[in-house]
């Protein structure tokens, strides 16, 4: 069995503030709206992903996060940009809390040079919240309708 090289790692937010669920909506010229978890790219400065993580949030949304626990991998084909290293890219998901946010504070290129609009989105933890929006990638879609009481208890007092 071969095992394909990680050519790229990103970390993501599964954001909730109470109850509700942050996301971004993403709208590009000539390309149906859809919407993403807050997160990004692991960089070399980055010393983990969680770091990444709390860096992405903090560009993205200007926020700040508490309570992160990884919740789930989602592991796709990658081709790298102009034809470069191909493996798979393997996203990071974590469940963790809205601690403060700011949009004053977003940076970054998602602000200073956007493609299209990021606009910040709140939307009901529920099934029909989730329902409601092109949630990205589907095995998140698909994991976060089937486990919405389980990502919740991953903030339960008693989990240690």
């Amino acid at each position: 069995m071969s095992v394909r090289p990680v050519v790229k790692r990103t970390a993501r937010a599964v954001l909730l503030d109470g109850e509700s669920l942050l996301l971004i909506k993403r709208t590009k010229p000539g390309v149906d709206p859809y919407w993403v978890t807050p997160g990004g790219g692991v960089e070399q400065q980055d010393a983990t992903v969680v770091d990444a993580l709390h860096r992405e949030v903090y560009e993205e949304l200007g926020a700040k996060i508490t309570d992160v626990v990884p919740c789930f991998v989602d592991t796709v084909e990658h081709i790298g940009a102009d034809g470069g290293a191909t493996g798979v890219k393997v996203q990071h998901f974590f469940v963790c809390r809205l601690a403060s946010i700011d949009p004053a504070l977003r940076h970054g290129p998602e602000v200073e040079e956007p493609l299209g609009e990021y606009e910040i989105v709140r939307i009901p933890f529920t099934r029909v919240g989730i329902a409601s929006v092109h949630l990205v990638p589907l095995s998140l879609r698909h994991y976060l309708d089937g486990n919405i009481e389980g990502v919740r208890a991953m903030h339960a007092p008693d989990l240690g």
